[in-house]
Parts: C-alpha cells; sequence; structure tokens
C-alpha cells in the first residue's frame, strides 16, 4: 500500500474517529531507541495507538493501545506531543490521534490484545526509515531534539 496525499485531504460530511497513543521511548548506550508495532499485513511500522473509548481520557487510551499493541506498560509520561490527522485504512473515516511521549525502561513486552501477535520493535530515533505513517515520522522528526532533551 502507497500512502500519498491523498490520505491527508479531508472529505466534506466524514465521520471523525478520535485516538491516542504514544511515542515510547528508552534510552540504551546512550541511543534514544523508538518503540513500534507492526500494523496487521502491512510493510512498515508505526506507533501504538487506537480508539478513545467511553469516557476514557486520551492519555489513558494511549497508556491502554501501548500495552495491548508492543506489551510495554511501564510507563512515565512526559508531555502530550502532538495530534495528528488523516484518513483511516478504509478511508471511511477522518482520524484525528493525540500523541504523548512516555518514556520506560522497560525492554521486551507481550501484547495484551491478542490480534498483535509481534512483540514491540526498538528503532534508533535517528533511523525511522520502516515506518507506514508519514505524519507519525514528521511528528518525531519535528519533535526530535525535545524528546532527546526531555527523556535523557
Amino acid at each position: 500500500m502507497k500512502i500519498d496525499k491523498s490520505w491527508y485531504i479531508r472529505p466534506e460530511n466524514i465521520a471523525e474517529d478520535k485516538g491516542a497513543g504514544g511515542v515510547v521511548i528508552r534510552v540504551e548506550n546512550g541511543q534514544t531507541l523508538v518503540a513500534f508495532a507492526k500494523e496487521g499485513d502491512h510493510e512498515g511500522l508505526v506507533l501504538p495507538k487506537g480508539h478513545v473509548d467511553g469516557n476514557d481520557s486520551s492519555e489513558d487510551t494511549a497508556r491502554r493501545e501501548i500495552t495491548e499493541e508492543i506489551g510495554i506498560s511501564d510507563l512515565d509520561l512526559i508531555i502530550k506531543l502532538g495530534v495528528c490527522e488523516r484518513l483511516n485504512f478504509e478511508k471511511d473515516s477522518w482520524k484525528t490521534t493525540t500523541y504523548f511521549l512516555f518514556k520506560t525502561t522497560q525492554k521486551d513486552g507481550i501484547p495484551t490484545d491478542p490480534s498483535h501477535t509481534q512483540k514491540v520493535t526498538w528503532l534508533n530515533i535517528d533511523n525511522l526509515n520502516e515506518m507506514l505513517w508519514p505524519e507519525q515520522r514528521e511528528l518525531i522528526q519535528k519533535n526530535k531534539d525535545k524528546i532527546i532533551r526531555l527523556t535523557k
């Protein structure tokens, strides 16, 4: 699947889906590593994220989705990092996702959602070529200096 500019043009009268997720950082040997999940059979890695359910806060949703998708539960909230918008995979709803910056020392985890069978993948913040969604890469790159400074 090719992600092009059409994913970032909001059609009129389309339903909106609110979500939340996290940029999870682990520092190892002076390297800033970012945690990623696999999204189904799609090539490329994604930040863990998902739908805000009921009365859940965005932060609670981000924590839940991180644990469900990559099994990391030892999370220290640093800041709200930003909001990204785009069409969903089916292009039938507009996703507005709030991302939080978390730090962890946890290296491995078992996803709690049985539909997520892949373990966490850690990439150096300087090498994010394997990412599926451009807006997620942009969020990290735009905030890279802040992320490194706040998670040392």
